[in-house]
């Protein structure tokens, strides 16, 4: 299948840079944050009201008292305060996707969207398979002028043990999808005994997988993610990609920040997950080649020590893994073989 690479302006390539850079700070979420109350037997209560996904959650603050209103309005400044530089962030994504870097489907934002507010990529979340390859259009100023940039399915993983501080009130990603009134409902594992890793939006062909490395002896068991509060499926030399990620931001409203594998690790991976693929999934396996073939065609041009370090990865992993690694590079286009030559 034949590719074109289009490099973005310079102009676009800073706007990224620079919507990137405002993303990495926090900012007060004021979208769909509203106060209200209620009287029950003659007393007020104060109720906040959030709008998550095509629903509302309601949260009760407490009884109405002066230091109660005190804190609601210290909140509604902060809000207000913020409002400027959320406005700059909307301002930004609309120029990006003027000057041609393409934005995801409204669902797929919107549930995006959803994850990093509810603090998924903080807590080791990352997003694998076609959304990472859309993601680094922006990452590395290109467009991707292909129709396998198209996906309704979002691959979401994370390592079953991360070395950082996770909050006790790290986000619950089953009831997130389940609550987020987006029609989420859990597809039934081939063992109806196992716990579902994949979420699916009813009538619509929109799937969430939770993903896992398989470490150790080959076994589909979910596996229970605690910092996720949910399980997730095992695939085995994930942790490859897991080891080096990096942040990314998606233009969607005012820009969602998100963590993605390292593209030249992707691309590697690619090669592999190419060649462990069954015949019946051929068409999975062309489009994983020629995935890894673009990103390589870029990183050689503009950052070949990203491959160098990537496949002195390689040499580290299981020599099965390094095998199907080889046998991927020799499916590729011969000027990209040539040009990774040089890194053996």
């Amino acid at each position: 299948m034949k590719y074109q690479i289009k490099r973005h302006s310079q102009a676009t390539q800073l706007l990224y840079a620079e919507l990137l850079q405002q993303c990495s700070m926090a900012l007060p979420n004021h979208r769909g944050v509203s106060f209200s109350t209620k009287t029950v037997n003659d007393k007020k209560y104060w109720y906040m009201e959030v709008v998550v996904g095509s629903g509302k959650k309601q949260y009760s603050l407490g009884r109405d008292t002066s230091e109660l209103r005190e804190l609601i309005e210290k909140q509604k400044m902060l809000y207000k305060e913020a409002a400027p530089e959320a406005n700059q962030r909307e301002k930004l994504v609309s120029m990006l996707l003027s000057g041609g870097l393409r934005g995801p489907g409204v669902a797929d934002g919107r549930l995006l969207e959803l994850l990093s507010q509810s603090g998924v990529f903080l807590s080791g979340g990352v997003l694998v398979g076609s959304h990472a390859f859309n993601a680094y259009q922006g990452m590395l100023g290109v467009e991707w002028s292909t129709e396998l940039m198209q996906t309704q399915d979002i691959d979401l993983a994370s390592e079953n043990h991360i070395n950082v501080a996770i909050s006790e009130e790290a986000p619950n990603v089953k009831s997130v999808l389940l609550e987020s009134g987006m029609g989420f409902f859990e597809v039934p594992a081939l063992n109806h005994k196992l716990p579902s890793t994949s979420f699916k939006i009813r009538g619509q062909a929109f799937q969430v997988d939770l993903l896992t490395p398989l470490h150790g002896s080959d076994d589909s068991s979910p596996i229970k993610l605690k910092h996720f509060n949910s399980y997730a499926y095992p695939i085995r030399f994930l942790e490859f990609l897991l080891e080096d990620t990096q942040i990314a931001v998606v233009p969607f409203r005012g820009g969602v920040l998100i963590n993605v594998p390292s593209p030249a690790r992707f691309a590697v991976h690619k090669l592999v997950i190419s060649q462990r693929r069954p015949a019946a999934q051929q068409t999975k396996a062309n489009k994983d080649k020629l995935q890894a073939e673009m990103i390589f065609n870029v990183l050689l041009e503009d950052r070949p020590g990203d491959i160098g370090l990537a496949f002195d990865e390689v040499t580290k992993m299981p020599e099965k893994f390094q095998n199907q690694f080889q046998q991927g590079l020799e499916m590729m286009a011969k000027d990209i073989q040539e040009g990774l030559s040089r890194f053996f």
